[in-house]
């Protein structure tokens, strides 16, 4: 009896969701990886060709007063959750304060409710640790390559813990990837979520593209940036022909949102703003936001303060997605369905808070007034400023690019001269005030002549730091070692001088013999043959071999499979007699820091 009820209830679940789904849209949602605001031939850009990102512009309702967080784990955690980052516990782009907190009710989950068949593809960076992965946070199907930025040609593919190789660029894999995704999807509807890594760093893209932007004028690393944002423009044309092709286009929406300010484009083109990634300037967090539903929708442009934090109530609304009121309490975005359908808005006094987080951890409480800003209609307040906590001098950290700054620096990260203006620091202890509809470019500074502005903008941003803080240290936002960013910069010099070195060799010779059987494994690992092996060399020696173990192909390593008793114990996290294809690449990456005696990124044969 128990099992005909239980069989009847599967029955009835179905009957419902079907039911639930009946005439929803599909929902594509494409997330760029450091694409500037400006980085589209729309928005002004002199030398890009972005055709396709063009047509979308036109087809859309365009948010061109959307803002999004001022780096890539904080903005995907916002967008996820409809909550601030800091809500979430997402402080940085490094382990562990990129982990989106393991009990947040994200997008994925709401949507399925409504009947949603929901995909994932390319870039998560809320953590890929058991619990914390999109597989396991109510993405059904999944598909991205385990060397993510680092490796842009012939990808592996991890599709539903299934291994494959590939050809081609990673991007087109991606698009490909999609493609696949939307046809299993059937008849139910779907929301996929597509994430590139274009054209974030380490840069690369088909040779005929770099070529192209080299011939225009702009020197190698320019061109390779333009190349990756155009070829991502090529497979937005190929995905929209498909739509077409599978009778799809007018029944699904598309959003095209980047998810930080520009970043290696910063010196060729920033749509007139200051700031780029990783600031609280206008150019760090002002975003593209593009939505399109052919005949739904009519295209136009939304002048209203929007952001990331809108998207989840939205999409939630439009799939008929019931939130629950325990989590609606804590939603601190808006649905944008009027502004979509050109009606009202009520929200016209919202306000919006950034503090761009990457203190070095353990230091939160410092930094609540560094580097922050509020923005109010079109006034933006901006206290671009290091903290003064000798603890955090300590530490490499976004402050020491700060001092530097103070001091004089007018190169570092993006900005090649041009530091002074976008990565600037206002005076001391001063919040600086711009009408950024007049002044984009934040240079002239309006404080005095608004304190009533002033005054209460900053009353705001002290209640909401006060209010989040206690939440954001509960959920890990402050957690981790202080030199992870000294760390991951040292990993990210030694990639590049791996794989400049590997271009300018050509074709490596052999690298002399060494001894023994650990000196016979680090020939192996040493693809350059520095006498030194990276992480990345070191996983892509180990990871693939998981494909090969993997003798009934069902995606889980036994003991039987991978019989090396200590290992499999120390790679199985969740201590299920299983080895999930996460759990065996981070069993292998706590191998080689456990290798790395002195904790500088690299292991030598001596270390072995």
């Amino acid at each position: 009896m128990i099992g005909k009820v239980a069989g009847l209830s599967v029955v009835l679940l179905g009957a419902a969701l079907q039911s639930a789904s009946a005439g929803k849209p599909n929902i594509l949602f494409i997330l760029t990886d450091d694409q500037g605001y400006g980085d589209i031939g729309r928005h002004g850009h002199p030398v890009l060709d972005t055709p396709n990102m063009d047509r979308l512009h036109d087809e859309s309702v365009r948010f061109d007063n959307f803002y999004v967080s001022p780096s890539c784990s904080p903005t995907r955690a916002a967008l996820m959750t409809g909550m601030h980052e800091f809500r979430n516990g997402v402080t940085h782009t490094l382990e562990p304060r990129e982990h989106l907190y393991k009990e947040a009710t994200i997008l994925p989950q709401l949507l399925k409710t409504a009947g949603y068949k929901t995909g994932f593809i390319g870039k998560w960076h809320l953590s890929n640790e058991k619990g914390y992965a999109p597989g396991d946070r109510g993405f059904d199907w999944c598909a991205t390559n385990p060397m993510g930025p680092r490796k842009h040609f012939d990808v592996e593919i991890i599709r539903n813990n299934k291994r494959f190789p590939t050809k081609g660029f990673r991007e087109d894999v991606y698009f490909d990837e999609a493609m696949t995704f939307i046809d299993e999807a059937g008849d139910q509807p779907f929301f996929l979520y597509l994430c590139t890594y274009s054209p974030h760093t380490p840069l690369d893209a088909p040779e005929d593209l770099i070529a192209k932007y080299q011939a225009k004028g702009l020197n190698a690393e320019h061109a390779t940036y333009m190349a990756m944002i155009e070829n991502i423009d090529q497979n937005l044309g190929r995905l929209t022909d498909f739509l077409k092709e599978r009778k799809l286009d007018k029944d699904t929406i598309v959003m095209f949102i980047n998810d930080n300010g520009v970043t290696k484009g910063l010196d060729v083109y920033n749509a007139n703003m200051r700031g780029c990634k990783a600031t609280c300037w206008e150019g760090g967090t002002r975003a593209m936001s593009f939505w399109k539903w052919p005949g739904q929708w009519k295209p136009h442009t939304v002048n209203s303060l929007t952001a990331h934090l809108d998207v989840l109530p939205t999409l939630c609304e439009l799939a008929g997605a019931k939130i629950p009121e325990e989590l609606q309490s804590e939603l601190q975005g808006y649905s944008l369905l009027p502004l979509l359908n050109s009606n009202g808005w009520k929200h016209d006094d919202r306000i919006l808070y950034h503090n761009v987080g990457r203190w070095p951890s353990g230091t939160a409480a410092s930094h609540k007034h560094a580097m922050c800003s509020v923005r109010k209609g079109n006034m933006l307040l901006v206290r671009s400023e290091e903290c003064h906590d000798p603890e955090c001098e300590k530490y490499q950290s976004q402050c020491t690019t700060m001092r530097a700054v103070r001091r004089g620096l007018k190169t570092t990260t993006y900005a090649n001269g041009s530091a002074q203006t976008h990565w600037g620091v206002t005076p001391v202890g001063h919040w600086a005030l711009f009408d950024v509809k007049k002044d984009p470019g934040c240079q002239n500074d309006v404080s005095e002549s608004h304190p009533e502005y002033v005054a209460t903008m900053i009353a705001t941003y002290d209640k909401w730091w006060d209010e989040q803080y206690p939440v954001m240290l509960a959920r890990g936002g402050d957690a981790g070692d202080p030199d992870a960013s000294k760390n991951a910069a040292s990993r990210a010099r030694q990639h590049d001088a791996n794989v400049e070195a590997k271009k300018k060799a050509g074709k490596r010779a052999a690298p002399p013999k060494a001894a023994g059987k650990q000196g016979s494994m680090f020939e192996r690992l040493d693809a350059d043959g520095n006498k030194q092996v990276t992480k990345e060399e070191y996983l892509a020696l180990f990871v693939p071999m998981y494909s090969h173990k993997d003798i009934d192909g069902d995606g889980l390593l036994t003991t039987e499979e991978f019989p090396y008793a200590g290992s499999f114990k120390a790679g199985d996290m969740d201590s299920d007699g299983k080895l999930t294809p996460v759990e065996f690449e981070k069993m292998y990456s706590d191998q080689f820091d456990s290798r790395d005696a002195n904790g500088d990124g690299v292991v030598t044969n001596d270390e072995m």
